[in-house]
């Protein structure tokens, strides 16, 4: 009788049962977003024939780089990253400039006009100029096959303009200014030696999400870019892949092995070449990843 009471007494601690829960969702999660990339790489360095067959699941089979090999032979691969390296870094770089400069204002509670300048700003998120009117004012600034097509029709975001506002709201205290005036700091001093600096969790955050941008940016190539000399690196990537199943296509010298062995190939090019376009970004992430999580909670918040 006593051990019944006492199990009776027992209650179900709901702190352990919501760990528990939040385990096992987390662990879910884990394999969702994790094992599509896994399986992208251990297919990429697996043989053609066992990827084909299905017989890649959990580690690589049969492991070789015949797939990057076909990449790295491809001759302007190595033109194609030059030039999203190009793309990346200069895009980036007035991304930031304009973005700053955009935020910074609109965050001064002595700037008398910011209300409207962010009706107009929050306008653009709702309503575009569309493609066609777009590629013809590209086209009226002689834009069109010129790498300033790549960077400047998407020189700045209203949303990271409103994140980066917010977090100077939020993060950087009216008294700094007091004291810096009292220095004798002008306004970009001020913002150059006192706010940037204590900005950097945001600032990490926001180039990362315009590297990446521009780094995927593929859409903008292949309406603007015209000069093989100027692709980016997914749209060579795109033109390999293309090239290769025309090949296959009108092929009629190769024997039905050949023409199995060059199909088989085919689809694991596909995964090598994912691989190829993202490690550069995936390496980012870690340079960033001390600013990341502050820079998004205090920037999400509503100022």
């Amino acid at each position: 009788m006593d051990k019944i009471r006492s199990i009776k007494k027992r209650k179900i601690d709901p702190d352990k049962v919501f760990d528990i829960v939040n385990l096992l969702i987390m662990l879910v999660l884990l394999v969702i977003f994790v094992w599509p990339l896994w399986f992208v790489l251990i297919a990429s360095i697996s043989d053609p024939s066992e990827v084909w067959q299905g017989h890649v699941v959990l580690f690589p089979r049969g492991i070789t780089l015949a797939a990057y090999e076909e990449v790295i032979k491809y001759k302007t691969i190595w033109t194609g990253y030059a030039n999203t390296i190009l793309y990346t870094v200069l895009g980036t770089a007035i991304n930031m400039v304009l973005t700053v400069c955009g935020a910074y204002p609109l965050s001064r509670k002595d700037f008398v006009p910011k209300k409207f300048f962010m009706l107009l700003f929050m306008v653009t998120m709702y309503f575009s100029g569309g493609l066609i009117p777009t590629y013809l004012v590209v086209n009226k600034l002689h834009l069109i096959d010129t790498i300033w097509a790549m960077v400047i029709p998407n020189a700045v975001s209203v949303f990271n303009i409103i994140i980066t506002r917010t977090y100077f709201i939020n993060s950087i205290p009216d008294e700094l200014l007091e004291a810096a005036q009292l220095d004798g700091a002008n306004t970009a001093q001020y913002l150059m030696k006192v706010v940037l600096p204590l900005s950097k969790p945001i600032l990490a955050v926001i180039t990362l999400f315009y590297a990446v941008g521009h780094w995927n940016d593929f859409y903008s190539a292949l309406i603007y870019i015209n000069s093989q000399q100027l692709l980016p690196l997914q749209s060579i990537l795109r033109k390999l892949l293309l090239s290769t199943q025309m090949t296959l296509q009108i092929t009629s010298s190769m024997s039905p092995d050949e023409i199995m062995r060059k199909t088989q190939l085919a689809q694991t090019l596909k995964y090598s070449s994912i691989i190829v376009s993202t490690v550069p970004v995936l390496c980012l992430y870690p340079l960033v990843q001390k600013h990341f999580v502050k820079g998004i909670m205090i920037g999400s918040v509503k100022g």
